[in-house]
């Protein structure tokens, strides 16, 4: 693997290498190496990093737990850079590549809290049925201006007429060229980091963009969301904005979704397996269906996984708020798109553009691959808005997280470690966010009470 290696930087002139993980939030963390220095290490299996990489919350910390041995012992786990993941590095001074690694322990195990892994583990389930599941997701996010003052509200970035967007443009074409130069250097730095990425929208929010990535192999598809992410935050600032993928940044606005189109195949054949003979549904894309609407209300907080996520869920914003289905129906959390049958899939309109993506395609490929072992059956269709039925979702992450700890099932199925892990992680977060005295308690209360 290292002669690989060296060959891929001596033909590019690499001079530094960015060797990349993804923690329990989807923040990249890692090292940076010299090329020759990265070479060595893989070929001499000594490229490691401190475990506890994969339990600091999103607010720099460690959840206190006295099980938290990981965090205060802290043994290292050796990272395997993943051959198939390098890529050229857009816009660095030093020719510079990415690499996506995936972490094992000491014995060659691989460790069960890496998110990576725990996708990979819901793969091997499918493959040891002979299935094979194929994703495409669509990634929304915000431009805004500049904010150094984490008390005032985002704005709009004024676009190149030099004036901000104060209505809603879904599709706009002119609106979309407001940040033309932006996108052209999207498209450039896509190309260079070889991401298969397939349109490129405007959503119905001030300066909120959509990009779609063609679908494929949901490991690679979470690799190239991550370094989307990234790329999209350089290129961004660059351009003297900020790009942010949180689910709910501004008021009176859209939230940001990573909506999911799946659909699972036969590993020998290539078949959909998600349309029967006579091309209409199979039994397994109902259970598939099935699987979903039970499970997913269940582990919402590894879709949904921050505070934050919950403001999005809310109807008048056109986001679900239960796990009803239908043909085309986009109030729906889970909709059918119209395809020919090889194309049958179902896209799942739940997740939120902050949710780590690999954990949030776990996520929902355990919930159908449940659905198809277990044969359940889904709910009627629903021809109508479903934003008038019950919520079914979790309305707080608290909720979320009290339904996430009882799910035995996935539990099972994703590692009991990773999923007691991230429970912590996201009940210390919870905490601190408990901790802050928001401005709208100081004007609505401050003289008033």
């Amino acid at each position: 693997m290292s002669a690989n290696f060296e060959q891929w930087i001596r033909e590019r002139g690499i001079g530094e290498v960015e060797c990349l993980v993804s923690d329990m939030n989807g923040i990249i963390r890692g090292k940076v190496l010299p090329a020759q220095k990265f070479i060595q290490t893989v070929s001499d299996n000594t490229l490691r990093i401190p475990s506890s990489v994969y339990l600091i919350t999103v607010t720099g910390g460690y959840f206190e737990d006295e099980s938290n041995l990981t965090a205060v012992l802290d043994p290292d786990v050796v990272l395997h850079p993943d051959f198939e993941t390098i890529c050229v590095a857009p816009g660095y001074k030093t020719p510079t590549a990415f690499v996506i690694a995936d972490a094992r322990q000491g014995n060659g195990k691989p460790f069960e809290l890496s998110p990576r892994h725990v996708l990979q583990r819901v793969m091997d389930l499918y493959a040891e049925r002979g299935w094979k599941p194929v994703v495409a997701p669509e990634l929304e996010f915000y431009l805004t201006q500049k904010n150094t003052d984490p008390d005032l509200p985002l704005m709009p970035p004024a676009g190149r007429s030099g004036r901000a967007e104060t209505a809603p443009q879904p599709y706009g074409l002119e609106a979309i060229t407001e940040y033309e130069d932006f996108i052209e250097t999207v498209y450039d730095y896509a190309e260079i980091a070889k991401l298969q990425i397939d349109t490129l929208i405007h959503e119905a929010g001030a300066a909120q963009l959509e990009i779609n990535f063609l679908h494929g192999d949901p490991v690679r598809l979470a690799d190239q969301v991550l370094v989307f992410k990234r790329l999209i935050r350089q290129v961004a600032l660059q351009h003297g904005v900020y790009a942010t993928f949180m689910a709910k940044p501004m008021i009176r606005q859209p939230g940001s979704a990573m909506h999911i189109h799946q659909s699972v195949v036969d590993m020998d054949s290539g078949r959909n397996l998600f349309a029967g003979e006579d091309g209409g549904d199979s039994p397994l894309f109902r259970h598939y269906i099935g699987g979903l609407q039970k499970i997913l209300p269940r582990i919402t907080p590894l879709f949904a996984p921050n505070v934050n996520s919950f403001r999005r869920m809310r109807p008048s914003y056109s986001a679900p708020i239960n796990v009803q289905w239908g043909y085309d129906n986009r109030s729906c959390g889970l909709r059918v798109p119209i395809c020919d049958p090889q194309g049958r899939r179902v896209e799942n309109r739940l997740p939120g553009a902050d949710s780590n993506p690999y954990l949030a395609l776990a996520a929902s490929l355990v919930a159908g691959y449940i659905g198809m072992v277990e044969k359940l059956e889904p709910t009627a269709v629903v021809d109508t808005n479903a934003y008038n039925r019950k919520r079914t979702l979790p309305k707080t992450l608290e909720e979320a997280l009290d339904l996430f700890d009882n799910c035995t099932v996935a539990r099972n199925l994703l590692g009991a470690g990773f999923f007691d892990a991230f429970s912590l992680i996201k009940r210390a977060e919870l905490d601190a966010y408990q901790e802050v005295i928001s401005s709208w308690e100081r004007d609505h209360l401050l003289l008033k009470v």
